[in-house]
């Protein structure tokens, strides 16, 4: 007899099957994983530097857009990686 879960994920993979990565695949993945990780690493430090020359100015409105900026960086980058790491995927 099955269990709930076992009969929940045959249903999904019959709608949904689940995509086959190649050994290729998941290095071009990993290697994307690894650029984007620099890319936002490299903002934050930048952003950062900004933001203590902000603050120690005492001007908070910089301080505030600066801060919006990086989690606005962070979004932007994050959905760049989604968009290629999606194209790999589905390449064959």
């Amino acid at each position: 007899m099955k269990s709930s879960y076992e009969l929940a994920m045959e249903r999904l993979n019959k709608s949904a099957p689940a995509v086959k990565v190649t050994a290729a695949q998941k290095k071009e993945l990993a290697e994307l994983d690894s650029l984007y990780t620099a890319k936002i690493a490299e903002r934050e430090l930048f952003l950062k530097g900004e933001a203590e020359k902000a603050a120690e100015k005492g001007d908070f409105e910089t301080l505030a857009q600066i801060q919006k900026q990086m989690v606005s960086e962070r979004k932007t980058l994050g959905a760049d990686l989604e968009e290629k790491k999606e194209k790999v995927r589905s390449k064959k």
